[in-house]
Parts: structure tokens; C-alpha cells; sequence
């Protein structure tokens, strides 16, 4: 009962959960993830694959046996050409009835690649044209990365542009910064477990941005929301309603993950796991590792640092302080408006002159119309402004 309890205020958007107001650990934990990653790159280095790193790769049928009897017959061709060239990585390729073992070997020359083919082919009792082969170039992995990164940094450019006009540029630098600290630290991911970086990688890490554009997006339109017109009273500061927009769109962002996630996780442990898809692996780990980073960075680092950003704004500043110094005197017992100390207006805001006029003009509670009374009315005063001389009140 009460985990239902937790859901249907998370759908109602009343968990009351306190982002906002803990922004600090969570930079805090955001920074020590980053720096981890940072030290897991130079360090641990990553594991390119062939297309990055320069290679051969070696398919062989599968109808010859198991994976690891293939690898094995692989290792041992290796071992006898010498030049301490080995296995990097084995896996199934291929639909059902087609299926092949490819393994991946360090860099080969031509005549090295030659003789391993023909000592597989000659284990496993196979035509040599039936082992196949092929080497590739580290210039071709060069390329690819560097079309990756001028498609990233085209990509960020737009998403500023367009963030800036459809909210502002605090927005943008917040949305921008999560996309980078997502990239950061599903890379650091990828270099600690030490996945393999192919091409289908860099595809997949491109493909994350989109999704984690968007849900930094749901919550900064509710935060728009939420937040316009707040200077116009007294009720909620800048974060709190922040923290309201996070509350609301909380329950959405989670169930868009977990959709999302839930393909990409069939794709990747019942493709790559159970059916041995080798060719969806590479594509997606890093699609769902990429999307449940985008949930935590969304959430916990993009509207926070825009908080951060806009509390440094003078008018915002100067609304805080009017809800801080009314709450406080409303803690005080001081409930009345009439009673309530009135925050003195900041100079960054602008006054109404025309509001002004009419607030200085308006009549008091109770008083009577200002007026000239006639001259000479019964009982009224002389114009003189006195009464006459010697006169008689009747």
C-alpha cells in the first residue's frame, strides 16, 4: 500500500521529493561520477575495436562447433606464425542457418592472415575459401570519428540555438551541460567494464543526445510554466517552483524511460544475449546505458544548474527575498497584510507610474467623497473660513 501511496503522488505530481533544494549533492555527485570517468579515460584507456584500432577479422562457420572451439583453433594458428598477434574479441554473427563465427585479431600482415586461414580450414577439415578474412585500416576508424564529432558539436549548436529561442539561454546552457555530462559519464561506463567502441558505439552515442534533449525538454516546459509571472507574487520562490515542475513531470520522464528502455533491453539481452546477435550488442549497451544516465542527468543536473543560474538574475533575486521576508513574518504571527513588514521595491524592477498615481489617489476605507460644499449651505462656514463675529448659534 504504501509503495502504491508513492506512485499515485508521483502521478499526481505531490511526492514533494526536494531536487532542487539539494542541488548540491547532486553536483557534488555528478562531479565525482565525471571525475572518475575522466580518470577511467586516461588510465584504463578504452577497448577500440578493429575499425578503430586497425585489425583482421577471421569468420569461420558455425556448423564446426562451439564459439570457444573456434577461438581456440584461432589462438592456437596465431601462437604458431609468432609476432604475438591474438583474439581480441569472438563472437556469432549471422541470421539462423547462416551463422558464423567472427573473430577479431590484432594487426596482421597479409601472408600471416593467409596461413591462420589455412590452419583453421585445415582443423576443421573445411575448404579454405570457406574461412573467410578481411583487414582493416585504423585511417578508416579515424574518419569515423572525426564525422562523429563534427555531427556532435552541429548538433549541439542547433539545440542552443533552438533552446535559446524557445526558452532562454540559462535553459540552454543547463540542457547542454546535461547532454555533455551524459556523454561523460556513458563513456566513463563504457571505459570502466571495458565494452568494445565500434562504429555502432559512436552511432548509439549520437542516438542518446535526441533522447536526452527530450526529457530535458518536458521538464523545462513545465518549469516555464510553472514560473511565469512569478515575480507577480509573493507565494514561491524561483526554485520551489522548479522543484513543483520537477514533481509534475517526474512521473512522465520515468515512464518515457522505462518504454524506452524496455525495447532497448530485449534488443540487447535477448538479440545479443540469448539469440547471440553480436551485431546488436555494440548498439545496445550503449543505448541503455545512454538512456538511464539521460533519466538521472535530466532530472538531477539540468534544472538545478538553471536554478543556479537564475537566482544570480537581480530580479529574481529581489522576488526571493520578498517570499523569504513575508514567510518569515508570517512564522511570526505577523498574518495580517496590515501587520506584514512590505519588502522595499529593488531598483533592477520597474514601477508602474500610472499604478502609483492611482494607489496614491484612492480613498481610504470609510471616508467620505472629497468635495467643495456649496457657500453659504446651511450650518457651513463663511468662505472667509470662519464664523462671524458675535453671531448666535441657532
Amino acid at each position: 500500500m504504501a509503495g502504491a501511496g508513492l506512485a499515485s503522488r508521483l502521478y499526481r505530481g505531490e511526492a514533494g521529493l526536494d531536487i532542487v533544494g539539494r542541488r548540491r549533492v547532486w553536483f557534488s555527485v555528478a562531479g565525482a561520477l565525471a571525475l572518475i570517468s575522466v580518470l577511467s579515460f586516461a588510465f584504463l584507456r578504452f577497448d577500440l575495436g578493429i575499425e578503430f584500432a586497425g585489425g583482421n577479422s577471421i569468420q569461420v562457420p558455425a556448423s564446426v562447433g562451439t564459439l570457444e572451439q573456434a577461438e581456440e583453433a584461432v589462438d592456437a594458428a596465431l601462437a604458431a606464425e609468432g609476432g604475438g598477434a591474438e583474439v581480441v574479441t569472438a563472437q556469432k554473427v549471422g541470421g539462423t542457418g547462416d551463422d558464423f563465427y567472427e573473430m577479431r585479431t590484432s594487426q596482421l600482415s597479409a601472408e600471416q592472415a593467409n596461413a591462420v586461414k589455412a590452419a583453421v580450414a585445415q582443423e576443421f577439415g573445411l575448404p579454405v575459401s570457406d574461412v573467410g578474412g578481411e583487414q582493416v585500416s585504423q585511417a578508416w576508424g579515424s574518419q569515423v570519428t572525426e564525422r562523429a564529432v563534427l555531427g556532435l558539436v552541429i548538433f549541439l549548436v542547433l539545440v542552443m540555438v533552438y533552446l535559446v529561442l524557445r526558452f532562454e539561454w540559462r535553459m540552454a546552457v543547463g540542457a547542454v551541460s546535461s547532454l555533455l555530462m551524459n556523454l561523460v559519464l556513458s563513456a566513463g561506463i563504457y571505459s570502466l567494464v571495458g565494452f568494445e567502441v565500434t562504429p555502432s558505439t559512436v552511432i548509439g552515442f549520437l542516438t542518446i543526445l535526441g533522447f536526452a534533449l527530450y526529457d530535458v525538454v518536458v521538464v523545462f516546459d513545465k518549469v516555464q510554466e510553472n514560473t511565469r509571472g512569478i515575480t507577480a507574487n509573493n507565494n514561491q520562490t524561483y526554485g520551489e517552483a522548479a522543484n513543483l515542475a520537477i514533481n509534475q513531470s517526474l512521473m512522465r520522464s520515468l515512464n518515457t524511460s522505462i518504454v524506452a528502455l524496455l525495447p532497448v533491453g530485449g534488443l540487447l539481452f535477448i538479440g545479443a544475449g540469448f539469440f547471440g546477435a553480436g551485431t546488436l550488442k555494440d548498439l545496445g549497451l550503449v543505448l541503455f546505458v545512454g538512456m538511464a544516465v539521460a533519466f538521472f542527468s535530466s532530472i538531477t543536473l539540468a534544472t538545478p544548474l538553471l536554478v543556479l543560474l537564475k537566482n544570480r538574475e537581480p530580479r529574481i533575486q529581489a522576488h526571493n527575498k520578498r517570499v523569504l521576508t513575508r514567510r518569515a513574518a508570517l512564522e511570526r504571527g505577523e498574518g495580517s497584510a496590515k501587520n506584514a513588514p512590505q519588502p522595499t521595491e529593488s531598483a533592477d524592477e520597474e514601477i508602474d507610474p500610472e499604478a502609483t498615481a492611482l494607489a496614491g489617489a484612492a480613498p481610504k476605507v470609510g471616508a467620505r467623497p472629497a468635495g467643495k460644499r456649496p457657500t453659504g449651505a446651511r450650518g457651513g462656514r463663511s468662505a472667509g473660513g470662519g464664523n462671524r463675529p458675535g453671531g448666535k448659534r441657532r
